[in-house]
């Protein structure tokens, strides 16, 4: 790391037995620096042992540049619960420090890992990422949540392989 480069603080959800970082954003490290994980296992070893279903999530408000959350989102809520699909990222809107990043992998909608995991209770889509985002309410018409979630988080990057969706959100206040 170059003298210049700040030290970046990052939470991992959901880590599970990998601390690999499988997405950065661009100019950064390519391994984790600063690292805390998380988890609801014991055997993995987390920092944190926590059940990312149960908010507040032990964490202090604007505390992480940057979280990473791969193949966790899914797991977290159940489909069509919008006030546990809010309060999920509602929690990572508190824990980012202003201008941090989520970065995330989650199933594809389409793809067979989708439902086929029984652990899988939630579908994150591209249209679920539009609600996250306060700038783009009313395009196009769809139901009004921004009574229940004050958060601004805003697609830096998506894409899509096979199988699955990754994206960056920074947050916005």
């Amino acid at each position: 790391m170059s003298d210049n480069q700040p030290l970046t603080k990052q939470l991992l959800l959901g880590c599970g037995i990998s601390r690999e970082k499988k997405l950065r954003v661009p100019g950064t490290p390519l391994e984790f620096q600063d690292l805390t994980t998380v988890d609801f296992n014991p055997d993995v070893k987390p920092d944190v042992l926590h059940d990312l279903n149960i908010t507040p999530w032990p964490f202090a408000d604007n505390s992480y540049d940057e979280i990473h959350a791969y193949e966790v989102l899914e797991h977290l809520g159940q489909q069509g619960d919008y006030e546990s699909f809010f309060a999920t990222f509602e929690e990572i809107y508190r824990i980012l420090k202003p201008g941090g990043f989520l970065l995330a992998t989650t199933p594809r909608w389409d793809s067979v890992w989708a439902w086929g995991d029984p652990g899988h209770t939630r579908i994150i889509s591209e249209g679920s990422l539009v609600f996250l985002d306060q700038t783009r309410y009313g395009r196009p018409p769809m139901t009004d949540y921004r009574g229940i979630y004050k958060g601004d988080l805003r697609v830096e990057e998506i894409a899509k392989t096979d199988h699955h969706l990754l994206f960056i959100l920074k947050k916005y206040e």
